[in-house]
């Protein structure tokens, strides 16, 4: 049998003896192999891979229910909410309705100043012949055609419950005591209330018959300021 070369042996010796850098390289590549298959275990695992088929029906169905019970709960919620929101606009309007109503009844009873289209009619009486009665029935006149709010010299506000008395030569309406001449601002159609002391046999005819004169003025803007004596009633009392 031949022999084997010294260059033989030592090409095999080589082989069976790796290098440093043959070492390091299968090292390296031995930790890559090992990386990958954690990944791939890891990626491949589900949570519910030893959870048996029945169980995980019975999950699913638990799961189902609960999605159900919180779309309830969100639509009982929503109503609710809506229903609030519907409730604070309603709220919201009613007081609105309610403090507007408020405001033309202390206009209408005088408690509130008033400003709108309207009219001045003035009244010279230089021999002083209009008395309470004249004035009431140019007050009533005004009413008739429509207005809303009438004061007399800027100091007394004409209410329903306000009075026109004779008080020696003066006339007192409501406690005041009117000046002349007589200077009436009324709120309401300036056009309608000119006409119902303009006509022929109206106020300002008997204001003449009686030696003196008016003047009616359509204005687009009429400000009252004056407010009514408000007394509180001694024997009415607000129904239950």
């Amino acid at each position: 049998m031949p022999e084997s070369s010294p260059v033989e042996s030592s090409g095999w010796r080589g082989l069976l003896r790796p290098s440093v850098s043959q070492i390091v390289v299968a090292l390296l590549i031995g930790g890559l192999a090992f990386a990958i298959t954690v990944q791939i275990n890891d990626e491949g695992s589900d949570d519910y891979s030893a959870v048996r088929g029945e169980e995980l029906v019975e999950l699913l169905k638990s799961l189902d229910v609960a999605n159900e019970r919180l779309g309830t709960q969100i639509e009982d919620l929503t109503a609710t909410r809506n229903g609030l929101l519907s409730s604070t606009r309603r709220s919201e309007q009613a007081e609105k309705q309610a403090k507007a109503r408020a405001e033309q009844l202390a206009i209408l009873a005088g408690t509130a100043s008033a400003t709108g289209s309207g009219i001045e009619l003035v009244i010279n009486d230089p021999d002083e012949r209009i008395d309470a009665p004249t004035l009431l029935d140019a007050i009533e006149e005004l009413r008739d055609a429509g207005a809303e709010v009438i004061a007399i010299n800027g100091v007394a506000r004409v209410v329903a419950q306000t009075y026109f008395l004779d008080d020696e030569d003066q006339i007192r309406v409501g406690g005041r005591e009117i000046k002349r001449p007589y200077r009436i601002e009324a709120i309401g159609d300036s056009g309608d209330l000119a006409e119902a002391v303009r006509f022929r046999g109206g106020l300002i005819d008997r204001v003449a018959d009686r030696g003196g004169s008016a003047y009616v003025t359509e204005k687009d803007k009429v400000t009252i300021t004056a407010l009514a004596d408000v007394k509180s009633p001694e024997y009415a009392r607000p129904t239950n």
